[in-house]
């Protein structure tokens, strides 16, 4: 059965990169031997690999990239952690803009 993982870099300037592959040692060693000068990571070694998840259906391990991409560094942080139950509160609004906020009783 072939697995695809999921992925979050630490970047040296503290920053994090999160990628797909199905060869983590692989892949990892192409971002830190910095083949590619146009990549994110080319410029922000030496790399550190701080979090892995594995998949074997490819489309669940592309689905779980995105989602990861577009999360606050807090959600990273503790999925790297692996406190998974933390993503529910880090979730929440809390600068008002959420319907919950903007939700209107309507009286009569």
């Amino acid at each position: 059965m072939k697995l695809y993982y999921v992925y979050i870099l630490k970047c040296s300037d503290n920053s994090y990169y999160t990628g797909i592959t199905n060869d983590v040692e692989r892949r990892f060693s192409e971002h830190q031997s910095g083949i590619n000068p146009k990549s994110y990571t080319y410029s922000r070694r030496p790399l550190s690999l701080v979090f892995i998840d594995s998949f074997t259906n490819p489309n669940d391990a592309i689905e779980a990239e995105k989602k990861i991409k577009g999360w606050s560094r807090k959600k990273k942080e503790a999925i790297i952690r692996n406190k998974w139950e933390e993503l529910r509160k880090l979730a929440r609004c809390k600068n008002g803009s959420s319907h919950i906020f903007n939700y209107k009783v309507i009286t009569e």
